[in-house]
């Protein structure tokens, strides 16, 4: 489970992580790391590292990605749409996963999600080619706006797309942690 504040506040969120027991649970706020670690309960830990909240207008996103429209040489690309989510998968000629990520889109806008690179394919446009991939079905479907939780390295990428950073993203996890150990 996973709870997103859109508006985080000392009170909610020791109401959310006093509640929530179960280990693996997620809380996500747009505060920095050091305003949120104060606030939540006992058994909870921050996780996932800097983020960073991000969004563009599509179009402005799907044109600036138009620049790689070609799978690279050596890869193959395959987008599916299921249950309102697509999703774009990067292999190598020999089926080796590269790169992947998912798009949904909910109404005027669509939400980017787990968008990846395994390390051994970085710098070969393939963050680029799914984001565009991404996008450019996105904008297929209405969607006019994007918005992604960046980390520091993902964050470089979207930028050079159009995307900016509207505020820090924090991610919390309710346990194990040295504590319970």
């Amino acid at each position: 489970m996973r709870h997103v504040l859109h508006s985080a506040d000392e009170a909610t969120v020791r109401k959310v992580t006093e509640h929530a027991t179960a280990p693996g649970v997620w809380l996500k706020a747009f505060v920095p790391p050091e305003t949120l670690e104060p606030w939540l309960a006992p058994g909870w830990h921050l996780a996932g590292g800097a983020g960073y909240l991000m969004s563009a207008p599509l179009p402005n996103a799907h044109a600036r990605a138009r620049a790689l429209t070609e799978t690279p040489d050596g890869y193959r690309v395959t987008t599916w749409t299921r249950a309102g989510v697509t999703r774009a998968l990067v292999r190598t000629a020999d089926g080796a996963f590269a790169a992947r990520g998912q798009i949904a889109v909910t109404g005027l806008s669509a939400v980017v999600d787990q968008v990846e690179t395994d390390p051994s394919h970085q710098r070969r446009g393939l963050g680029r080619l799914v984001m565009h991939r991404l996008t450019a079905a996105a904008a297929g479907q209405g969607a006019t706006a994007g918005v992604l939780g960046a980390t520091p390295e993902g964050r470089t990428l979207y930028e050079t797309m159009g995307w900016r950073t509207l505020a820090p993203l924090t991610g919390a996890m309710r346990g194990p942690d040295s504590s319970e150990t």
